[in-house]
């Protein structure tokens, strides 16, 4: 189908077919922009010509450190140049870029760090202990580790390993960036939260990751030369494809390695930030931040913001302070954003407060690179567009991931019919736009986190005074949900509310610590489930 009759000698070559990769923005970039700025950060200032070179350094580096095409580089940084550095220099040596969530206790990163078969660890020095820790319980050979010093934050090296500027200088200027031969190959690999507590490797191509950052060029509505703010952590679906994006457009990087109102309207005012993307917990930051801390500017900063729907009244409050928001929706196994709640001018433009807020909590229509977005019932038929039918989010395109690392059984039931499975439950309404009206698999999300209730409920269940135990969402103002632990206490015990959250906190990451326990019988079904969306009626009115 599509084919002319006769063909012959209309062959793929060299010279009419380039497998797609992000790699080739910052090529492109350092020819035509070698003296534009590329990455910003405090005294940090390096142009796309810089950038490249300190890249290809990089990427020589640990080849010769060993790293062959195919191996796992992973990273523990915050939002500083290293990591973004990493986003181009590690697939340019033929590696896959594994970012870890800094925010992770040491069991859970030793096992990441031996599913990956992680061959190199770039760690900021506040994390060497929780790394230090992992690789002593390592199954596998241990990691080369490369200390990332960040003298701007004043955060210096311990001085045990090699440090990253020092690594650099190992590598040569002159090295030859190893281009994909297929789109298809691996870029990069993403760990996410699975309803077991163990985290799944999502495997990302080059593909996708070309043409999910060229997606969001059109969804923002980008020009040359964007001022980008980096909230979104890079360890978040890389940052949601946005450090790739900015070669395309010659655009600026600016990096913020901590995310607070005072360095957000510092980067606006003084860096005239255009653009950043984050969870509503950091529009509320901006909204409540202290007088002292907030700054005038004289344009306007568009943001995506996705994790939960923003509140009608942070939308309602932030608007006018010079912001324009839009809602978007994606998972890790989406590169991050796959819907965008397009704002429609010609029927939406008189809405104001809360009739604004609602539709613009949407979760929208497909974004560039998601071929379908549909909400589907279990026999996969598309449900009524009526606004009130409940299915589950079901896409396809070249936004969606390989499949999960070492885990055929669970990328076939991700995939199954053909479709990716969110495992979120939605509406679509007549328009189209599809809103989210519960979350599957009872995942809580809060401040943009992914927290799974079964393994929350593990580790309480090991506390030797719980007979049993529930963990939903309960809504928050500041991080939007927070989990909350239902507890049946066994006879005689009495542990009480901050004991059992200690416990958990020594146990867990901090995020995942549940904020509230509530003693209580739990309620069940007859056949002795709980009934967690009782639990959850409950946890709204604490």
């Amino acid at each position: 189908m599509g084919w002319l009759k006769d063909e012959t000698g209309l062959e793929r070559t060299q010279a009419n077919h380039v497998p797609l990769t992000p790699l080739s923005w910052l090529i492109r970039a350092r020819e035509i922009w070698p003296n534009h700025m590329a990455v910003v950060y405090g005294p940090h200032r390096k142009t796309y010509a810089e950038y490249h070179a300190r890249v290809t350094r990089l990427a020589s580096a640990l080849a010769k450190a060993g790293v062959e095409p195919g191996d796992v580089v992973s990273t523990l940084l915050p939002n500083i140049p290293a990591q973004a550095e990493a986003h181009f220099g590690v697939p340019a040596c033929g590696a896959v870029l594994n970012t870890i969530n800094t925010r992770l206790e040491a069991d859970t990163l030793s096992y990441i760090l031996d599913h990956a078969d992680t061959k190199v660890v770039l760690c900021d020095p506040q994390f060497i202990p929780v790394l230090v820790a992992a690789m002593e319980d390592m199954e596998n050979e241990p990691p080369l580790v490369i200390e990332v010093a960040d003298p701007h934050a004043g955060v210096n090296a311990y001085g045990d390993y090699m440090e990253y500027e020092a690594f650099l200088d190992t590598g040569d200027p002159d090295f030859d960036w190893i281009m994909p031969e297929d789109e298809w190959e691996s870029i990069a690999l993403n760990y996410t939260s699975g309803t077991t507590g163990r985290p799944k490797g999502v495997v990302y191509h080059h593909r996708g990751a070309y043409l999910n950052a060229m997606g969001q060029v059109i969804s923002w509505r980008m020009v040359l030369h964007p001022r980008y703010l980096t909230i979104v952590p890079l360890f978040h679906c890389n940052g949601w494809c946005h450090t790739w994006m900015m070669p395309l457009l010659g655009g600026t990087e600016i990096c913020c390695r901590d995310i607070t109102p005072k360095a957000i309207f510092d980067a606006i005012a003084d860096e005239k930030a255009t653009h950043f993307g984050g969870a509503p917990i950091v529009l509320n930051l901006l909204v409540n931040a202290p007088e002292d801390q907030k700054r005038d500017f004289d344009h306007v900063v568009e943001v995506f913001t996705a994790g939960a729907p923003p509140a009608p009244a942070t939308l309602a409050a932030i608007e006018p302070m010079g912001f324009n928001v839009t809602q978007v929706y994606g998972l890790t196994e989406t590169y991050g954003p796959a819907t965008e709640c397009y704002w429609d001018e010609s029927r939406w433009s008189g809405l104001e407060g809360e009739a604004r807020a609602a539709v613009k909590a949407r979760q929208g229509v497909p974004m560039p690179g998601c071929e379908n977005v549909v909400v589907m019932d279990e026999g996969l038929a598309p449900v009524p567009r009526d606004g009130a039918t409940a299915g589950e989010i079901m896409m396809r395109g070249n936004g969606v991931m390989k499949g999960y690392l070492k885990n055929p059984r669970a990328t076939r039931e991700a995939f199954k019919g053909g479709y990716f499975h969110s495992g979120d439950i939605a509406v679509q309404h007549d328009d189209s736009w599809i809103q989210i009206s519960d979350r599957a698999k009872d995942i809580i999300i809060s401040g943009g986190e992914n927290i799974s209730s079964v393994e929350v409920e593990g580790v309480l269940m090991g506390h030797p005074d719980v007979m049993l135990c529930a963990v939903v969402a309960k809504p928050d103002e500041k991080w939007g949900e927070v989990p909350c632990a239902f507890v049946e206490m066994k006879d005689g015990h009495s542990a009480g509310e901050e004991e059992l959250i200690a416990f958990a906190r020594a146990r867990l990451a901090g995020f995942k610590t549940p904020k509230k326990v509530v003693f209580a019988e739990l309620p069940k079904t007859s056949t002795g489930k709980i009934q967690k969306f009782e639990l959850r009626k409950l946890a709204k009115e604490l």
